[in-house]
């Protein structure tokens, strides 16, 4: 019982200190949001462009986590990785993706612990839950 107490401590401990991204960050990352929907358009695969990101995301990892540019932690990992997925999966125009992204992210901003950015089911529904069609 003690040994899932400090277990327990520690993964909320390492929550709280989850990188919580700047606005000059949200923009960067809707920036890069709004690219790969436009590599979408222009015929590039989910397959390769997702395996890029992966790519380079493990690419990044040597270097300490401030000079990582958006995905300073697993959380930002995650969220940039599905938010490209959803891309591909849940096709909208390249702006409305970079919109979403952006509220997404700006929600991470004041949040304790960030979540993942999952794509919602249903067409009536955006891409990301956090985020009702009327906010669009």
């Amino acid at each position: 019982m003690k040994h899932l107490l400090i277990i327990l401590l520690l993964g909320m401990a390492s929550r709280a200190q989850s990188h919580q991204p700047s606005l000059d960050e949200c923009l960067e990352g809707s920036e890069f949001i709004l690219h790969a929907a436009m590599s979408r358009d222009d015929g590039v695969a989910r397959e390769e462009f997702i395996g890029r990101v992966q790519g380079d995301l493990l690419a990044i990892q040597s270097f300490p986590p401030e000079m990582r540019w958006f995905a300073q932690d697993a959380d930002d990992e995650r969220f940039l990785v599905s938010a490209s997925e959803a891309v591909f999966d849940s096709p909208h125009p390249p702006a409305r993706h970079q919109s979403e992204f952006l509220q997404a992210c700006i929600g991470r901003m004041t949040t304790e612990a960030p979540g993942d950015l999952s794509p919602a089911q249903g067409p009536e529904k955006t891409a990301y839950p956090d985020i009702k069609e009327s906010d669009l």
